[in-house]
C-alpha cells in the first residue's frame, strides 16, 4: 500500500517510524522543511517532484490553518479507491470535505507516545468511508499503539482533552514527583530513575490485571501506614480530582474553539 504525508512534524515522524518499523508501506513525504528522510521513507522537498504519482492514502499533516491553500493541489495524487487521513488538530471532517468534495476522509487523534509504539489514537471516518477505509487506517494507528474507533466527531474533542493533551499532565506530574523526591535527598538521576520507573511500573500492572485502579490503590494502603498518610495529603479536600476536573474540561473546550 502506498502512503504520502503532506507535512512531517514531530508527530508525524513519530507515527512514521512506527508504520515504517511494523508495516510495509511504501511511504513518501513532502516537506520543504525536512532535511532527513527518515528510515525507509521517501522525501521530497515539493510537490512537482511527485509527478503523476498516486497513492492509496494521503495524511494530512500540516498545521490546520494552511490545508485551505495546501492540501488542494494534492487531490490528482488520491488514487481511485483511496482516502484522505487528517490529523490536524481542530479541522473538522466537514471542513475537508469542501476542499476535497464526497471523498472518504479519516480523521485521525493521536499523542505523542506513538513515538515508542505506547500511543492512544481516536479514528473518526466520514461517510464516505467503507470499512475497508477504515481498517486500514486503523492498522497505521495500531502500529503506534492503542486506537479507538468513534462514531461521533465531537468524541475526538474528548480524546484530545483525554489522550491527546494527555502526555503533558503525565509528564507534569511526574516533574513535581522528582522534584518532590529530591527533596528528601535523591539526586536528580537517582528521582528520575525512581519516579518514571515506579510509574511505568504501575501502568502497566494496571493494564496487565483485571482490578479496577481503585482495588489497586487499596491493595498497597494499609490504614494508617505510609502510603495511607501520603494518599490522604493527595487527595485532601477532593481538591486533586477537582484539578483533573478543571484540567480536562479546559482541554477539552479549547478543542472545540479550534473547530
Amino acid at each position: 500500500m502506498s502512503l504520502l504525508m503532506i507535512g512531517c512534524g514531530k508527530m508525524g515522524g513519530a507515527l512514521i517510524n512506527r508504520w515504517t518499523l511494523k508495516l510495509s508501506h511504501e511511504v513518501t513525504i513532502v516537506d520543504p522543511a525536512l532535511t532527513q528522510a527518515p528510515t525507509k521513507t521517501t522525501l521530497l522537498t515539493h510537490i512537482e517532484a511527485l509527478g503523476d504519482a498516486q497513492f492509496d492514502i494521503i495524511v494530512i499533516a500540516i498545521k490546520p490553518q494552511l490545508i485551505p491553500d495546501i492540501l488542494p493541489a494534492y487531490l490528482p495524487h488520491l488514487a481511485s479507491g483511496g482516502c484522505f487521513v487528517s490529523m490536524a488538530a481542530g479541522y473538522s471532517v466537514s471542513s475537508i470535505e469542501k476542499i476535497v468534495g464526497p471523498k472518504p476522509v479519516i480523521r485521525i487523534m493521536p499523542n505523542l507516545p506513538a513515538q515508542v509504539g505506547r500511543g492512544v489514537s481516536a479514528v473518526f471516518p466520514n461517510i464516505h468511508s467503507t470499512p475497508e477505509h477504515t481498517a486500514s487506517v486503523t492498522a497505521l494507528t495500531d502500529a503506534a499503539g492503542h486506537t479507538l474507533v468513534v462514531d461521533d466527531e465531537n468524541t475526538i474533542d474528548g480524546v484530545t482533552a483525554v489522550a491527546g493533551s494527555g502526555p503533558g499532565y503525565a509528564f507534569e506530574i511526574a516533574r513535581c514527583w522528582m522534584q518532590s523526591a529530591q527533596t528528601l535527598g535523591f539526586s536528580a538521576e537517582q528521582s528520575r530513575q525512581l519516579v518514571l520507573n515506579t510509574m511505568l511500573g504501575s501502568m502497566e500492572m494496571a493494564l496487565q490485571v483485571e482490578a479496577s485502579v481503585t482495588e489497586l490503590r487499596d491493595s498497597v494502603t494499609s490504614k494508617n501506614g505510609t502510603t495511607d498518610a501520603g494518599l490522604n495529603a493527595l487527595t485532601r479536600d477532593g481538591l486533586l480530582q477537582s484539578l483533573f476536573d478543571e484540567t480536562l474540561k479546559a482541554a477539552y473546550d479549547r478543542a472545540v474553539e479550534l473547530r
